[in-house]
């Protein structure tokens, strides 16, 4: 039986490639997986990357997305960018509340709330980054951490708005450590998050809402991963910057999508 919602594979590239850099690796991986439609494949590059980028990804099938965005629509807000920027590019991800935001530089769950009503505003889908850290888990308030992120996060999201809301589960013991999740062990928080969503919109809506896993995945996991019920697809840190192994994992997608 294929999976019960379009995959999404996201690639964030993190601080990493300029412009040309850039627009390389979105041709290789649009001449491996930019022609298909089942699977939804979305680059997210650096702001200043974002440009070269949107012209490749627009010669295919791939979507374009950021890393990151600000809530306000303009004025002095030095060093910032607009959702509206974003769209002129063709933008159409955008990742909010990623554990990297929240940890340097300061993102809680009502900015990352102020940010996820703004881009649904503006048509850009947010991938809003929940997770715990290695001392949270151990101190087994995995179920408490996730509660208080997805509610803070998704505060005054309308049920019409879910089916362009996606949430990525990263467990932040996970990313670049060589400690991964075991499938179950994501399915089990992914399912949790469901629970939530459903409690927020209603059975309907939360079923429409994609959960990405992002805890290192790479193409010998991605099988087993994209396989749980509630596993949506996943925000691909590390592989997505070699275009074989990001391809690798659109590839698992595809396979389970049949």
């Amino acid at each position: 039986m294929s999976h019960s919602r379009k995959y999404l594979i996201a690639g964030n590239w993190k601080m990493n490639l300029n412009s040309v850099e850039g627009a390389e690796l979105a041709q290789d991986v649009a001449g491996l997986v930019g022609q298909q439609t089942e699977v939804t494949v979305c680059l997210c590059p650096t702001f200043t990357t974002l440009e070269s980028v949107s012209r490749v990804v627009n010669e295919s099938n791939l979507a374009l997305g950021a890393q990151n965005m600000h809530f306000e629509a303009s004025g002095a807000y030095t060093g910032e960018i607009s959702a509206e920027m974003l769209r002129h590019l063709f933008a159409s991800f955008v990742i909010l509340g990623h554990s990297e935001r929240r940890e340097y530089f300061g993102e809680t769950d009502a900015i990352v709330n102020k940010k996820t009503l703004v881009a649904l505003e503006a048509n850009l889908k947010p991938i809003v980054c929940v997770g715990e850290t290695l001392e949270e888990r151990e101190a087994g308030r995995i179920s408490e951490v996730i509660k208080t992120q997805v509610e803070g996060a998704l505060a005054g999201v309308k049920p019409a708005q879910a089916e362009h809301l996606v949430v990525a589960y990263e467990p932040v013991w996970a990313i670049g450590t060589g400690k991964t999740a075991t499938p179950e062990m994501a399915e089990a928080v992914h399912a949790e998050i469901r629970a939530l969503l459903t409690a927020l919109f209603g059975a309907e809506a939360a079923d429409k809402v994609r959960i990405l896993y992002g805890g290192s995945m790479k193409p010998e996991n991605a099988d087993d991963l994209l396989a749980q019920p509630n596993i949506d697809g996943g925000l691909i840190g590390g592989a997505s910057l070699k275009a074989s192994a990001f391809a690798g994992i659109v590839e698992s997608a595809l396979k389970l999508s049949k």
